[in-house]
């Protein structure tokens, strides 16, 4: 097997095991708080962590040596605030309208490219991008009538999706494992700080092993898309992300019983094709989910 079909299977498996943490965490916000569920994720991420961290030398001495430090805290507090975020809007939303919104965050990064980054597009990208946003409205439209809180927590969630991305691009010298570390270290910081305010008893061992199970789950994601990256091009696994709406629509028809109606089918495909014309015409990095 080549190097970019393994890479396509691994991306396929890491698009699997995002959209399988995701409805974790639906499942487990509808009991428990979202600071608590984020708290005991990021220690069971970390627990995950520790082979990858022992073989990079020392963690603090990595700390203190990590270049951009001012960029890589912003980036780890919009990482904390997505993944907060993604999960209040989950606790209101269906799985799969939720990661459309999320899967529109590469055609943001690529509206502000020219005034954040410099970067030059071309007009039939900005055609692209234009068909995107319209994916967004129609998306945006039966939400703010079901659940307002819902949709801006969408919104706020994916904007903060896009800054990661917009970030990592200045951080591109900085190693994988630990750009990781410090979106679990800020993630568990934040989860400790706001966890007591709204604690609930795990009710059963059952529940305290999903919580743990979630953490793993997303930590055998990330290495798996970044195993992914280094394996094969980014041209040929850059657009299989969009595989997370197929997984996302089975897990919420399965778990939840949430049926993908007319405008999220329509908004998710106007998102799908504009991200498809988009990764053609300029590839776009992918971030971490």
């Amino acid at each position: 097997m080549s190097g970019n079909h393994l890479g396509a299977l691994l991306m396929l498996l890491g698009m699997a095991a995002f959209a399988m943490n995701d409805a974790l965490g639906k499942w487990l916000v509808a009991d428990y708080g979202v600071a608590q569920v984020i708290l005991l994720r990021s220690l069971a991420a970390g627990v995950m962590m520790v082979p990858f961290l022992l073989r990079g030398g020392r963690v603090v001495a990595r700390l203190r040596s990590a270049p951009h430090p001012r960029l890589q805290a912003l980036r780890a507090a919009c990482a904390t605030a997505e993944v907060f975020l993604f999960y209040l809007a989950v606790s209101h939303m269906p799985l799969a309208e939720v990661m459309a919104f999320w899967m529109a965050a590469p055609i943001y990064v690529l509206a502000v490219s020219p005034l954040l980054l410099g970067e030059r597009v071309a007009a039939g990208t900005w055609a692209a991008v234009a068909v995107g946003f319209a994916g967004v409205l129609i998306l945006l439209t039966p939400s703010l009538q079901v659940s307002t809180p819902g949709a801006v927590f969408a919104l706020l969630g994916t904007a903060a999706f896009a800054a990661i991305m917009v970030l990592g691009r200045s951080l591109r010298q900085t190693p994988d494992r630990d750009l990781v570390l410090f979106q679990i270290g800020a993630a568990g910081l934040a989860g400790l700080l706001l966890a007591p305010l709204d604690w609930q008893p795990v009710r059963s061992s059952g529940d305290l092993a999903l919580l743990f199970l979630l953490g793993m789950v997303a930590t055998g994601a990330h290495v798996l898309v970044t195993r992914a990256l280094k394996m094969a091009e980014a041209s040929v696994v850059a657009s299989l992300q969009y595989s997370l709406l197929v997984w996302g629509a089975l897990f919420g028809f399965l778990l939840f019983g949430d049926v993908p109606g007319k405008a999220t089918l329509l908004g998710a495909a106007l998102i799908v094709g504009s991200g498809l014309i988009v990764l053609r015409r300029k590839p776009v990095a992918l971030p971490d989910i």
